[in-house]
C-alpha cells in the first residue's frame, strides 16, 4: 500500500523509491515564473516526485480560460501567464508528477472578498452556504440584496472555525458548476491526477441555504402526512427548519447524500476524460467523525471506489496519535490507497519521528 508524505513547507527523505514523496503546492508560489522554477527545483532537489499544486484556490484559477476569473494573485502578471502549464513543463522537464489540487466547497475567504465582480459569489450568492443562525436574517434578505453578501462574511470572520465562504453542494445549479470547472481542467491539461479539498461542509449547523432547505423538504414530500404538508410551509423559512428539527437524522442524511452525489458526479466526469489518472481526497483521518460533523462519508466513498486514494490529514504533534490516525484510516480504505498527510509544518522535527527540513 503507498503512502504519501505530504508537507506544506516540508520534506521527507529516506524513503523507498515505491512511495508517493508528494508536496502540497499553495497558490502563493504560482505567481510567477520564477517561482515556479523555483519550487520545482527545490521539490527535485529534496526528493519529491509529485506535486499537487492548487490550482483552484477560492473559486478562481489558477490556469487559463477556466470557467472561472483569473486568480487575484495573478494580477501583476501578462495575461497568458499561464501557472498550471508551466508547472507541468518543468515538472515534466524533472520527472515529477503533477496532480491539479482543487478547493472544491470552499470559493472566498470572508476576510477578503474577491475584487473582481465575475467572482461566483457575486455571480450566484444564492449558491453559498449559510449558517443555521444567519437562516432567517439572510432568507428574508434575499439573495440578491447587497446585505447579504456583506452579513455573511462579516459572520464567517467572526467564527473560529469557519474558514471563508462555501458553495452548496445541495443545490443541483452549483454542484453543476463544480463539476464543470473540474471537468474543463482536466480535458485541457495533462494533469496526472485530480486532488480534491475541501470536500466538506463548515459544520453541522450548515447549510441553511433557503434553496437548500426546499430541496430538503421536496425530497421529504413522499413521507409527508398531508396535514405536515400543509404545516411545513416551503414558503417559510421558519417552517423549513422546523423541518429539520423534526427529523434530524434525515437532515444530516440529506447533506451527506448530496456530498456524496457530487463525489460521484466529478469521479465520472474526471475518469470519462483520462482515465488513467489518480482521484484523491484529503480528508478528516476519524471517518465517523467527518461523516457526522462534516457530512465528509469518506468511508462510503472509497466503499464504492469513487476515490482511488485518500489522503487523511494528521496534523497532530503527537506521534502515536498520528500513527493511530493513519492505521484507522488504512483500515477504513481496505485496498484502496492511503497517503499520509504529514501536516511538517506542525510537527517539531526533534520530536517527531521523520527528518523534515524546509523546503518551497
Amino acid at each position: 500500500m503507498a503512502t504519501l508524505l505530504l508537507a506544506a513547507a516540508g520534506v521527507v527523505t529516506a524513503v523507498p523509491s515505491s512511495e508517493v514523496r508528494a508536496l502540497w503546492v499553495t497558490r502563493a508560489s504560482l505567481t510567477s515564473p520564477e517561482s515556479i522554477a523555483a519550487l520545482v527545483r527545490s521539490a527535485r532537489g529534496s526528493g519529491f516526485n509529485t506535486l499537487l499544486v492548487q490550482v483552484r484556490g477560492r473559486g478562481d484559477a489558477y490556469f487559463a480560460d477556466g470557467l472561472e476569473p483569473r486568480a487575484d494573485g495573478l494580477a501583476a502578471q501578462r495575461t497568458d501567464f499561464d501557472p498550471l502549464q508551466t508547472v507541468i513543463a518543468r515538472a515534466r522537464a524533472e520527472g515529477l508528477r503533477v496532480h491539479a489540487w482543487v478547493n472544491v466547497n470552499l470559493v472566498a475567504s470572508a476576510a477578503e472578498l474577491p475584487a473582481g465582480r465575475g467572482h461566483i459569489v457575486y455571480r450566484h450568492p444564492e449558491w453559498l452556504m449559510v449558517p443555521k443562525p444567519l437562516a432567517v436574517e439572510l432568507a428574508r434578505a434575499g439573495s440578491r440584496s447587497p446585505e447579504f453578501l456583506g452579513r455573511l462574511a462579516r459572520w464567517t470572520r467572526a467564527a473560529d472555525d469557519v474558514e471563508g465562504l462555501f458553495s452548496s453542494p445541495g443545490l443541483p445549479e452549483a454542484a453543476a458548476h463544480t463539476v464543470a470547472v473540474i471537468d474543463d481542467l482536466v480535458a485541457r491539461y495533462p494533469v496526472d491526477g485530480v486532488h480534491l479539498d475541501y470536500l466538506r461542509y463548515p459544520g453541522p449547523d450548515f447549510d441553511y441555504n433557503l434553496g437548500v432547505l426546499r430541496e430538503f423538504r421536496a425530497d421529504l414530500e413522499p413521507q409527508l402526512a398531508q396535514a405536515d404538508r400543509r404545516r411545513f410551509d416551503p414558503r417559510s423559512v421558519g417552517d423549513l427548519i422546523a423541518l429539520t428539527d423534526l427529523y434530524p437524522e434525515r437532515w444530516a442524511g440529506f447533506r451527506r447524500s448530496r456530498l456524496n452525489a457530487l463525489v460521484m458526479r466529478i469521479r465520472t466526469a474526471v475518469k470519462q476524460r483520462r482515465p488513467g489518472i489518480i482521484l484523491s481526497a484529503a480528508v478528516f483521518p476519524d471517518a465517523t467523525e467527518a461523516a457526522t460533523r462534516r457530512f465528509q462519508d469518506w468511508r462510503f466513498w472509497v466503499e464504492n471506489r469513487w476515490l482511488d486514494v485518500v489522503c487523511p490529514m494528521a496534523y497532530t504533534q503527537d506521534a502515536s496519535v498520528f500513527d493511530a490516525q493513519i492505521a484507522s484510516a488504512r483500515q477504513v480504505a481496505g485496498a484502496r490507497q492511503v497517503w499520509a498527510g504529514i501536516g511538517a509544518t506542525l510537527k517539531d522535527p526533534k520530536t517527531f519521528p521523520v527528518h523534515l527540513f524546509d523546503a518551497v
